[in-house]
């Protein structure tokens, strides 16, 4: 079962990359996910694993240096909140150009502009719809514990490695710092540089003893429209990768679609809604890129009516109206500017805007 340990989100994500195997940490301190820098700078895991953990002097300059690292071949990665996320959207978009692996945690807050410190899901868009310039898209991790926290950085970066792209882990303010038990994963050892070359072959710089430029820039549009036919298959090959949990769903007349601390909050709606007679269930999406349509479609348009929970203003909804193609009512419920919504007020709304709006 691995390790047990109690720990907050932020620092179960530090020392989960440091049990990865990770070879480089490049950040700047943000709320809500300091925590993630400062852990590994109290840790020193340079001393234990030889990983390097370096604060950059922004946000701008850590998504480069992660860069950098990533046409070497090696593990890294980075962290932030929304702003800073914003601010890294042209170094992320060069490194889906480049086709390089990395993992980025985005524990996110409200906004728009610098907003609040308080938890928020309103990066939905600026994470799964690309964000930066370009048609691009990064794997979008959402866990909705703090174990998942800790699973989804091996497999965050698996997914990276396998698909040669950007993966993030979308999280939020409340998950960052609540505590929760959580089982630690065995420690996996650093790669040696002769397993980078192997693993990454051409596209590696690391060890090569020609000119090897890893770039995104390609003057010729010819070339450029078929590097992007190439990345179009790349993503539909990823759609295989899709990852979502179903609760009380068997049964279910109508169904809630949440992701992260919307979906905890939705599991008591669900449990105050059949002491009511009202059965309810829960469609969580774990991947948010690549969306579970497939399977939303074959369990959503079995519901009398969905109702999206988020915490924002509704983004994710387009997606569920998109995913059962206007076959059942959907309707968005949810706060935003970093209130997280109660349990009342998501069963209030099911009641309100889907079984007594029908």
């Amino acid at each position: 079962m691995g390790e047990l340990r109690l720990m907050k989100g932020n620092e179960v994500l530090a020392e989960a990359a440091i049990r990865a195997g990770v070879d480089g940490y490049f950040g700047y301190p943000i709320t809500p996910q300091s925590e993630v820098m400062e852990t590994l700078m109290l840790r020193k895991p340079w001393e234990e694993t030889g990983m390097v953990v370096l604060q950059a002097e922004s946000e701008v300059a850590s998504i480069n240096m992660v860069y950098g690292g990533a046409a070497c071949g090696k593990k890294v990665m980075t962290s932030s909140s929304s702003p800073g996320y914003s601010l890294m959207q042209e170094g992320i978009s060069y490194l889906a150009g480049a086709e390089l692996p990395c993992v980025i945690i985005n524990v996110s807050r409200g906004g728009p502009g610098l907003g609040t410190i308080q938890p928020s899901q309103a990066d939905y868009f600026q994470v799964t719809k690309g964000g930066g310039h370009g048609d691009y898209h990064v794997i979008a991790l959402a866990p909705n514990s703090v174990q998942e926290m800790s699973d989804f950085m091996t497999l965050a970066f698996d997914l990276a490695f396998k698909y040669r792209c950007p993966a993030v882990i979308l999280s939020d303010g409340a998950i960052g710092q609540m505590m929760e038990k959580v089982y630690l994963s065995d420690f996996v050892p650093r790669r040696t540089e002769e397993q980078i070359r192997k693993d990454c072959g051409e596209w590696c710089t690391l060890g090569s003893k020609r000119h090897n430029v890893i770039t995104s820039l390609e003057l010729d549009s010819v070339v450029m429209e078929q590097r992007n036919i190439a990345l179009m298959k790349k993503y539909a090959e990823m759609q295989k990768e899709a990852r979502y949990e179903a609760y009380m769903t068997d049964d279910a007349d109508y169904l809630f679609v949440a992701f992260g601390t919307a979906s905890r909050i939705c599991k008591k709606s669900i449990e105050m809604a059949r002491e009511k007679g009202i059965k309810a269930g829960l469609f969580r999406p774990i991947t948010l890129y690549p969306f579970p349509t497939k399977a939303l479609y074959e369990i959503g348009t079995k519901m009398k009516g969905i109702l999206s929970v988020e915490m924002n203003a509704g983004q994710m909804v387009e997606d569920v109206k998109l995913a059962v193609e206007c076959k059942v009512p959907v309707e968005w419920a949810g706060r935003n500017g970093g209130i997280i919504p109660s349990p009342d007020e998501v069963l209030e709304a099911l009641e309100t805007k889907i079984i007594g709006g029908k």
